[in-house]
């Protein structure tokens, strides 16, 4: 009897998420370093690439993406299947694997807490909650069926109801959720695999840490947090709790490297590592040093000052090759850009001088010299907002709107009365008053490099700039709050359609995504109608036509595509970039002997 007990009980922890049945080797441990600081680990409050790297590690989404299928491919993650999709793209019924289980936290009073159909109803009515200030909303906001009824009910109440039933949220029972959408969306099942919208928080959670959650994530993914030292380092562990899981993935035909890390690591339990150490570098040089001397296991998207060193020719150096080194270069599925404030009084509005203004700030700008000197011919310059490889990119589009052409600026300075009316060298406003464009800027020598280029570029046509330094995290809160002038940000798709990108134009996302505020009612009309539209040539049209507004209105300097050239160290396994995934670390081993016949 006793063994029978002993059994029964093995078996009840086994099922328990896998607990004590499968633990990484602790030697396996990956570090590695972000350029800019994290805000927190909050799915629902934080939308930066660096605070997403960690937490997509943590927290599981319905979806998500085949790790080398390419072009990219949606498939069931914490789901048994892909959803079911019927009435013309309105009802999408999901299905949640059963035996899933969040990280043990104090939350839970000491059980195991399953993941249920529940959990995304939760996560998703998080986004419309008035106190969570999401910056990530926009993505459903008005997609699903009856949460405007529970956003008026919070007005008039000052109270979001969880509990209230919502038109779009039907449990069919325990593991089954039924969503149904207020019209036809085509791209909501990649809202099932983003991270923005669908990583699934357990409501016990975000109730017992209330505004500390950002320091408290608790998800059912491969890792857990075990250490966080703000804006300075971030550590995660596996999390015994992780289901049992392994690696698999559809290399594609012809693609060499993929079929060979696909050969090495298919079938090993995930994930293959046991800790990741994720710490803030700002400064360029000493990231790429820890790296090179080793102390690093892979440096993200080399800085481009250390091109022609690492990979002179876009070939890897013979010193790296010979120590075994991997490099791993794809075209980026996003834009660099820097924005204008559409309200501000200076360079905002939409009369014919203030779009002149900005056209010609787009005309004065070297982009040719950023692309060359600053970014080492890693990237290309933009003409439309869309990224690489998303639908609705076309290649072969050219635009003289975004040109370096200092003789066109003056110009348009001139015919529109931006000029030099006291003769101290710098142009004035068309009423006589100081013209003076201020762009935020953070205190990197990187950041010093751009802010030189824009201020050359500018004062050659008679424009006085000033740039307003601060830590990236304090101007992301300014720019959401419409406090900046203009700034320069980087967007990656997160999902692969020209929507993830003209997101960050339209009209009723302004303090969320769309940090210019930029107000058109025909673009706003277009954005809405794209979303109806099954991937075609009608879609493709109502891109370009958005396009065509943007480029002639002007709320952006576009800037380039870079190319991502990422560098891990021999004992790395299998690493890829992957165009939208942040969560790829448990798809990567470390050759732990390999490690330390090399004396690391």
């Amino acid at each position: 009897m006793h063994a029978w007990r002993a059994l029964c009980l093995v078996l009840a922890l086994s099922s328990a998420g896998g607990a004590f049945a499968y633990k990484p080797d602790p030697d396996k441990v990956l570090r590695w370093a972000f350029e800019i600081a994290e805000t927190g680990f909050d799915p629902a409050q934080t939308s930066d690439w660096y605070s997403a790297y960690a937490f997509t590690n943590i927290f599981d989404t319905p979806l998500t993406y085949d790790f080398l299928a390419r072009p990219l491919k949606l498939k069931p993650n914490v789901l048994e299947a892909m959803p079911e999709v019927t009435d013309n793209g309105t009802v999408y019924t999901l299905r949640f694997r059963k035996g899933i289980y969040f990280a043990d936290d104090p939350a839970f009073g000491g059980s195991k807490r399953e993941l249920v159909a529940a959990d995304l109803a939760y996560t998703i009515k998080r986004l419309f909650d008035v106190k969570t200030k999401s910056p990530n909303l926009h993505y459903i906001d008005g997609t699903i069926a009856g949460m405007e009824t529970l956003k008026q009910k919070q007005r008039e109440t000052g109270k979001f109801d969880y509990d209230l039933p919502v038109e779009g949220f039907q449990l069919l029972d325990r593991y089954t959720l039924r969503i149904k959408l207020t019209k036809s969306d085509y791209n909501f099942l990649y809202q099932l695999a983003s991270s923005n919208v669908s990583a699934l928080v357990a409501r016990e959670v975000v109730e017992k840490y209330g505004d500390d959650i950002m320091a408290h994530p608790v998800g059912t993914g491969p890792f857990r947090l075990v250490d966080w030292r703000r804006s300075s380092r971030t550590t995660l562990e596996y999390n015994p709790n992780f289901r049992e899981e392994f690696w698999d993935a559809e290399p594609p035909a012809g693609d060499a490297r993929a079929q060979e890390t696909y050969n090495k690591l298919k079938g090993k339990q995930l994930p293959l590592i046991h800790r990741i150490e994720f710490h803030v570098v700002e400064e360029t040089q000493p990231r790429w040093l820890a790296f090179r001397n080793e102390e690093h296991d892979y440096i993200d998207r080399v800085p481009a000052e250390f091109a022609n060193i690492a990979f002179p020719g876009n070939k890897l150096a013979a010193d790296l090759a010979k120590r075994g080194v991997q490099m791993s270069r794809t075209p980026s599925m996003e834009v660099t850009y820097a924005y204008f404030a559409m309200e501000h009084p200076v360079v905002g509005g939409y009369t014919p001088d203030k779009i002149a203004l900005r056209r010609a700030i787009v005309l004065s700008y070297n982009q040719d010299k950023e692309i060359g000197i600053l970014r080492s011919f890693q990237a290309v310059a933009a003409h439309s907002p869309i990224g690489p490889g998303a639908f609705g990119y076309e290649q072969d589009f050219r635009t003289t709107a975004n040109d370096y052409d200092p003789a066109r600026a003056r110009a348009l300075l001139d015919m529109y009365g931006y000029l030099d009316r006291d003769n101290d060298g710098y142009r004035d406003n068309p009423d006589g008053t100081p013209l003076v464009i201020e762009m935020a800027s953070t205190p990197t020598q990187r950041d010093r490099q751009y802010d030189e280029n824009w201020k050359s570029s500018l004062e050659a046509v008679g424009l006085r700039i000033t740039f307003k330094k601060a830590k990236w995290p304090d101007l992301l809160k300014e720019s959401r709050a419409g406090k900046l002038m203009s700034w320069r940000l980087a967007w990656g798709a997160a999902y692969p359609d020209a929507d993830a990108f003209f997101v960050m134009l339209y009209g009723p996302n302004s303090g969320q995504a769309n940090h210019a505020r930029f107000r058109n009612a025909t673009f706003d009309r277009l954005y809405e109608k794209a979303r109806t539209l099954p991937p075609g040539p009608e879609r493709q049209a109502v891109y370009r036509e958005m396009n065509r507004i943007f480029l002639t209105l002007a709320p952006w300097r576009l800037g380039a595509h870079r190319m991502d050239t990422d560098l891990t160290q021999a004992w790395v396994v299998g690493y890829q970039r992957h165009p939208i995934l942040r969560s790829v670390w448990k798809y990567i081993d470390i050759d732990v002997q390999k490690k330390k016949a090399m004396g690391k």
